[in-house]
């Protein structure tokens, strides 16, 4: 497996990321492409506090990621609630190319984001709520030390 690094996205990859965002494993779990699309495509302004990134493998795409201040997205999410800024953050990823599907990448994005998250913020946690049933999320999760709440029904991750 070749290193991977995170690039900004950018206004040529939207076109590629609607193509990812409507296939069938991915739309399994990000139901609503287009409120995705919208949120890229207004990431200058209304949803500016969301840092999105291309996952680049050498110069192919694979995927796509973001992180964001829970704060900032209080009023949009209803699985958490967030009293400080620069406190709790979040995740999101995906591996859109499906030729490297189920070969570690999802590992090494989440691995990548967690450090990218770690290294540029103040964030003490970071919680992630993929679905009960996206196993391979949930395992990616696990296997980068990210501990599952029974009780607030998330992974969270303590950031030293």
């Amino acid at each position: 497996m070749k290193e991977i690094i995170l690039r900004k996205i950018n206004n040529e990859d939207i076109m590629l990321l609607t193509t990812w965002l409507k296939k069938e494993y991915i739309l399994k779990w990000y139901h609503e492409p287009d409120e995705w699309l919208t949120e890229i495509n207004e990431r200058h302004s209304t949803y500016s506090w969301i840092h999105h990134f291309i996952v680049m493998n050498e110069n192919i795409p694979i995927g796509f990621c973001q992180y964001y201040d829970c704060f900032d997205a209080n009023d949009l999410e209803d699985w958490y609630s967030v009293a400080r800024k620069n406190d709790t953050f979040s995740i999101d990823y995906l591996i859109g190319n499906e030729a490297y599907l189920g070969k570690g990448y999802g590992k090494a994005i989440v691995r990548l984001l967690t450090n990218t998250i770690k290294e540029k913020e103040q964030a003490k946690q970071i919680i992630v709520q993929p679905d009960k049933e996206n196993l391979p999320s949930n395992n990616v999760l696990l296997s980068n030390g990210y501990i599952f709440d029974k009780q607030k029904d998330y992974f969270y991750k303590l950031l030293d």
